[in-house]
């Protein structure tokens, strides 16, 4: 009998201590939520900033964005403007989507050099998600700046594709041909011919992670293709 009551007691003690456990980690992550949020939030902005090639820190992210981002607006696969709140857009989400359900998101930002388009990215790198932004110059052809980050990508390999040095090449580069044909970005392996205009080099050692990106830009681009094309004419 004795045996038998301690180990009620035992299973009890437990019980009550999980339940305590699992409040006090509820309790800490509702309180942390808010500072999760901004966080992300500001991250998000230093992002869209750094494609337009505009420094900013986790101080005044929130006041350069308010000052450069002068307009946001998402638009559909036909390219035209719909309902909706650009920033908070779940890309992920929206590539689960039929192409003609989802919504778009952009981002106009003034900058020294006028006006640019800024457009988020989603693919796939070596062992996870790559994403990032690219922003276009007011003729919608020729890219201004780049961001790109990654979530597992091989440090010394793909992951370079979040160095400056990558992203730099991609600075006056163009998205479409002379005849107006979407070609995107070409990024070349060692040996791989490409027209210049139109060619950064890959990562070496990178090369699936290279064209994961490759593909991204090739797959968003061209469900932004009909946006580009009415805001050309």
């Amino acid at each position: 009998m004795m045996n038998r009551n301690g180990n009620i007691y035992t299973f009890m003690y437990a019980a009550i201590m999980v339940i305590i456990v699992a409040a006090v980690l509820s309790a800490v992550a509702m309180a942390l939520k808010p500072r999760q949020t901004k966080n992300f939030e500001t991250e998000k902005k230093q992002n869209i900033l750094a494609s337009v090639n505009i420094e900013s820190n986790a101080k005044n992210a929130e006041e350069i964005y308010a000052k450069n981002v002068t307009r946001t607006y998402v638009v559909n696969l036909s390219g035209d403007e719909k309902e909706g709140d650009a920033f908070n857009t779940n890309i992920k989400k929206e590539m689960a989507k039929d192409q003609n359900e989802r919504i778009l998101p952009v981002f106009e930002c003034q900058t020294e050099d006028g006006l640019k388009y800024v457009i988020p990215l989603r693919g796939s790198g070596l062992w996870g998600p790559v994403w990032g932004y690219i922003a276009l110059n007011e003729d919608l052809n020729t890219i201004y700046g780049a961001n790109f980050d990654h979530e597992g990508e091989t440090p010394g390999l793909g992951a370079e594709i979040s160095t400056v040095q990558f992203e730099e090449q991609f600075k006056g580069k163009n998205i479409f041909d002379a005849s107006g044909k979407l070609v995107s970005i070409i990024v070349a392996k060692v040996g791989e011919v490409a027209p210049e205009v139109h060619k950064v080099d890959g990562i070496s050692g990178g090369t699936i992670t290279s064209k994961g990106l490759e593909r991204m830009l090739l797959d968003d681009f061209n469900t932004y293709k009909e946006f580009l094309l009415k805001k050309k004419s």
